[in-house]
């Protein structure tokens, strides 16, 4: 410490620093700034779907691909052979244009196989949806209704071709219905056309497909909310009224759906035709499945491939109605 004049104290400049370190306010910490997330790699999630591309790939667009090009193949009856022809589309709808003599046998072939497919959905949609509507607003316990939802699955456990052929002995000429029917003398003699004909089809194909649509619209009706029901009726609507301004409305995504799955399957389906039809329906399937027996396959390759694109523009059609992949 100096001393200066008039006995004033000086201090030296160290201790002027230190006495301004001491009386200067602690500085603010720094913000810690939180770690940045790591980078997103884009093809992370390519590589989660690629299982997948690779099954679709293997299983669904390489077939498609190759029955679109054996369509175009010519062929003998020995042989294949790998050239570009419309031999294969020419012959199938030949005769097709001169409407005067008739549809072509094409024609008839596939209005055959859409009035079957259209009797089969229409009943199997009806079947399908009363079911679905009891299970979900009839039965007030959970798990009874599971216990009867399963029921309706235990066909399942056999396979389609036994549940087919088990209506041979029912509905045969010396079958049990028209035994019940003789002995009821409902009939005078037995009735043949029980079996192997249009009708022993569409009931096999209603046995086989019916769960099909239960499933998807027993799904669309468990989301429904059951005060609108109950709003519903108190607003006056009778159960006719609700079921059709309510509950359609809500189902048609299963609805839908399950038309779909119906109508994909009858359409190509060949063994229930020909074995419930004695061999006498004609269908797409059949023809296709005809063809191939007697290795045409370039000519059932084309059938295929119309059928294909008949079905999907009957389920583009079916799709504008609804947005399905929300219920998917």
């Amino acid at each position: 410490m100096a001393e200066g004049r008039g006995g004033a104290s000086l201090a030296s400049p160290e201790a002027v620093l230190e006495a301004g370190a001491v009386a200067a306010p602690a500085a603010a910490p720094a913000p810690v700034l939180a770690a940045a997330p790591p980078p997103r790699r884009a093809w992370a999630p390519l590589l989660q779907a690629a299982p997948l591309w690779l099954v679709l790939l293997l299983f669904f667009v390489f077939p498609l691909l190759a029955t679109g090009v054996v369509s175009l193949w010519n062929y003998t009856e020995y042989s294949l052979v790998p050239d570009i022809t419309r031999r294969n589309y020419v012959e199938m709808f030949e005769g097709c244009g001169n409407l005067s003599d008739g549809l072509c046998t094409t024609f008839r072939t596939y209005l055959s196989t859409l009035r079957l497919c259209g009797m089969v959905w229409a009943i199997t949609l009806l079947l399908g949806f009363t079911v679905a509507y009891f299970l979900c607003f009839h039965i007030r316990s959970d798990g009874v209704r599971m216990a009867l939802f399963l029921l309706c699955t235990a066909p399942f456990l056999t396979s389609n071709v036994i549940r087919m052929i088990s209506w041979i002995p029912l509905l045969g000429r010396e079958g049990v219905v028209n035994h019940a029917l003789l002995a009821m003398r409902l009939v005078d003699q037995p009735q043949d056309w029980l079996l192997f004909s249009e009708f022993s089809v569409v009931l096999a194909f209603v046995h086989l497909y019916t769960l099909f649509v239960v499933v998807p619209v027993f799904n669309s009706m468990m989301r429904i909310d059951h005060r609108l029901l109950e709003a519903a009726r108190d607003a006056g609507a009778s159960a006719w009224q609700t079921i059709w301004h309510v509950v359609v409305p809500l189902a048609k995504p299963g609805l839908v759906i399950g038309s779909i799955f119906v109508i994909v399957l009858v359409m190509g389906d060949f063994v229930t035709i020909g074995v419930m039809g004695g061999q006498q329906i004609a269908s797409v399937g059949k023809v296709i499945q005809v063809q191939m027996s007697y290795l045409q396959f370039p000519a059932a390759a084309a059938q295929a491939m119309v059928l294909l694109a008949l079905v999907l523009v009957i389920i583009a059609v079916m799709t504008k109605l609804v947005d399905i992949r929300r219920e998917l």
